[in-house]
């Protein structure tokens, strides 16, 4: 019992509890999660159409500059 409380002994049991939650901490961070996709309400679509239609606006007439 005596080396049991030996400061060496103690620091390489403490040494090997951080090195081994750090070992599995490593290997669990690394899980991969399926990507859901989100939901579109309408207002988003039409968002996304008005900004479709302003980017084609824009190079007609990036176009017609060119010209």
């Amino acid at each position: 019992m005596e080396w049991l409380m030996n400061p060496w002994v103690i620091i390489v049991i403490v040494l090997s509890v951080v090195i081994g939650n750090l070992a599995a901490l490593k290997a669990t961070a690394n899980m991969k999660f399926k990507h859901t996709k989100k939901t579109v309400t309408p207002q988003e679509k039409e968002g996304k159409s008005e900004q479709a239609t302003t980017i084609q606006h824009k190079t007609e007439d990036e176009k017609k500059d060119a010209l």
